[in-house]
């Protein structure tokens, strides 16, 4: 690339080795009338363990590599630091969340842990919980890139895959409930409730524990998301803001919405009780879908209606 790099001409401090301070080294000044570029291996090979002296927890030094072959984790740092060189005053936060991590999984964990965390759950505690599901669950490792792949490819407002791993908060609250969904599964009913609890919170997203939820979702804006305890949903599925998968109030046990692979829901659906919604199939926004949607087909209104389909289906 065109930008310099950082090098032993511009002056750090020992205790904060990327600063923001005038006088020394800036990526955001001139290096020779470019702009200062950071060196990528200095912050992703280890040398450096600590920001503003904070010491790295030793689990989130879990190295998952199996997970990165594809490279993700790699393009997700360059990415960080391309929009360092736009806008130099993100440095510590960037650093923090991705430079400083040692792995997808980590810069997640660290992440939701700190967006999770309140004045009496600590972060560092969280960051545990969160680590301690990735580093077991390859299912869930894989989940997240599948995620991060889903809102790159279907969001066209999602212009990076470090904008969708910071800053978006369906993907944020997905990975969330992952953990919540592996921990209620092992029986640690009280935590996963506790999760779930700080994602309505902080995400205005309220996905119970106990929801099976496939890989290569979106969930597109989020807000007012609502999933209730026995739905299912399939892989490669978008669903908008204030869709509601919810009971119809007249019985227990099953009682929530089965959802296809490739489903999309529009904004404001509600799909209520033990129906399924086919493969493929296209729910219209502000619908209220109360029987089964077969494979292919595209249902809208209050009621819906099924409106067309391989044979051009109509009732």
């Amino acid at each position: 690339m065109a930008a310099c790099i950082a090098n032993s001409r511009c002056e750090t401090s020992s205790t904060d080795p990327f600063t923001l301070d005038s006088n020394k080294c800036q990526i955001s000044t001139r290096c020779r009338n470019q702009p200062c570029r950071l060196n990528l291996s200095n912050l992703v090979s280890g040398k450096i363990s600590n920001w503003g002296g904070k010491k790295v927890s030793n689990s989130s030094k879990t190295i998952l590599h199996d997970e990165d072959e594809d490279g993700l984790w790699l393009k997700i740092q360059e990415e960080a630091l391309h929009d360092l060189e736009q806008e130099p005053i993100l440095l510590k936060y960037y650093y923090s969340s991705i430079l400083s991590q040692v792995s997808l999984e980590s810069a997640l964990a660290s992440h939701l842990a700190m967006k999770l965390s309140n004045a009496h759950i600590a972060s560092d505690a969280l960051m545990e919980v969160f680590l301690g599901v990735f580093r077991e669950d390859h299912e869930a490792r894989r989940a997240i890139r599948d995620d991060l792949k889903a809102v790159r490819e279907r969001d066209p407002a999602c212009i990076s895959y470090v904008h969708c791993l910071l800053n978006f908060k369906g993907f944020l609250a997905c990975q969330a409930h992952r953990v919540a969904h592996k921990l209620w599964s092992q029986g640690r009913k009280v935590m996963a409730l506790l999760i779930q609890s700080r994602i309505s919170e902080v995400f205005a997203v309220d996905i119970h524990p106990g929801a099976k939820i496939g890989r290569g979702i979106l969930l597109d804006h989020a807000t007012g998301i609502v999933i209730g305890e026995t739905a299912v949903i399939g892989d490669n599925v978008t669903i908008l803001h204030n869709v509601t998968l919810g009971g119809t109030g007249k019985v227990s046990g099953d009682r929530h919405p089965k959802i296809g692979d490739g489903v999309l829901i529009g904004a404001g659906t509600k799909v209520l009780g033990s129906i399924r919604i086919g493969e493929g199939a296209k729910i219209g926004a502000g619908s209220v879908v109360l029987k089964e949607v077969p494979p292919k087909t595209t249902a809208v209104g209050n009621p819906s209606r099924l409106v067309e389909g391989k044979e051009k289906l109509v009732i």
